[in-house]
């Protein structure tokens, strides 16, 4: 048993994965394996340091978050990114007689996994290329071919019917009740083309795009929307373009997943450039949670269209904290 327990420490010291256990309080009770990397100290030099003083204050109560779901019963399974390097992490419940009393830790590096999960973003970033590319062919479609052809339609009837006006009256009543179920027509053409086309915003600006989109919204969510969009700021087109799209994002997924009763957007101008900010008081998700985290689609396209911009993008979000999306122009972004 000597030996074996000798040759356990000897494995657990000088594995490539880091262990750790803390307690409640979220003080490193024993640390095994490389922590440098992930927590930028040795094993020793944590012992007893509450793992929190170590982090930022967002990361730091998104952490004390972790340790109460964990304490609760829950395992966790993480993805993290320090630097350059990324991580997996599971969080789990140590029990002594039955009682969770503290927090078991294990990290494992993954970097070298990284180039599989790029290759798949590329995919499925290829895969949202030739969408915006059929949705602008579709939406092409729709306002240069089918509106054109119910307005000249529209504008024939017009002429029947002024040519029906003094020898058939009532002819010209249902001339012009066609007339109105054309125009019905033509508006609907006009909301999908304008809902498909993501160059639209470059030609009406950005606040009347956002306008819009709050308009649609209200016809399906029953909480508050509110927007703060300065309409004399001046952008690029192709910028404006990629703040609507993540606001878009955003905003759709607060509305059918956050459970919250209220969501603002706002793009500001700051000193040091733009900062796209939606914000809802839903109830929130830890962003690295692999298991029960959102990361979907809807993120995978934010961060598609914030870096074919040039753009920053930040998620923050704690349980029943609600969630802000961020967007800025670099160097512009609020820490």
């Amino acid at each position: 048993m000597g030996d074996e327990g000798s040759l356990s420490q000897l494995y657990l010291r000088q594995s490539p994965a880091c262990q750790w256990i803390t307690g409640a309080d979220g003080r490193f009770v024993r640390v095994f394996g490389d922590s440098c990397s992930l927590f930028g100290c040795g094993p020793e030099d944590l012992r007893d340091r509450d793992l929190p003083s170590l982090l930022s204050a967002e990361q730091a109560a998104q952490w004390r978050v972790r340790f109460q779901r964990v304490l609760a019963g829950e395992t966790l399974v993480l993805s993290e990114r320090r630097g350059q390097r990324s991580w997996n992490l599971t969080l789990f419940p140590l029990r002594v007689n039955g009682t969770c009393r503290y927090v078991g830790g294990l990290g494992v590096e993954v970097t070298a996994w990284g180039t599989a999960e790029l290759e798949l973003r590329h995919t499925v970033l290829g895969a949202l290329r030739a969408q915006e590319y059929m949705r602008s062919t579709v939406s092409r479609f729709l306002h240069d071919s089918v509106g054109q052809t119910l307005t000249a339609l529209g504008l024939r009837l017009d002429l029947v019917r002024m040519d029906l006006d003094a020898v058939a009256p009532e002819t010209c009543k249902r001339v012009a009740e066609i007339q109105e179920i054309i125009g019905e027509m033509m508006e609907s053409v006009r909301e999908y083309s304008y809902e498909l086309n993501p160059s639209t915003v470059e030609r009406a600006g950005l606040r009347p795009a956002v306008d819009r989109l709050l308009t649609r919204l209200r016809s399906r969510y029953a909480g508050a929307l509110r927007a703060n969009v300065d309409p004399s700021l001046k952008l690029d087109p192709k910028l404006a373009a990629a703040l609507y799209q993540i606001a878009q994002e955003a905003m759709e997924n607060a509305v059918q997943h956050a459970s919250c009763s209220s969501v603002e957007i706002s793009v500001k101008s700051t000193r040091t450039g733009t900062v796209l900010e939606v914000r809802d008081n839903g109830r929130g998700f830890d962003p690295a949670d692999v298991a029960g985290g959102r990361r979907g689609l809807g993120l995978l396209s934010m961060e598609h269209y914030a870096a074919e911009a040039g753009l920053e993008l930040a998620i923050s979000s704690t349980l029943e904290g609600g969630t802000t999306v961020r967007a800025a122009t670099p160097g512009a972004m609020e820490k």
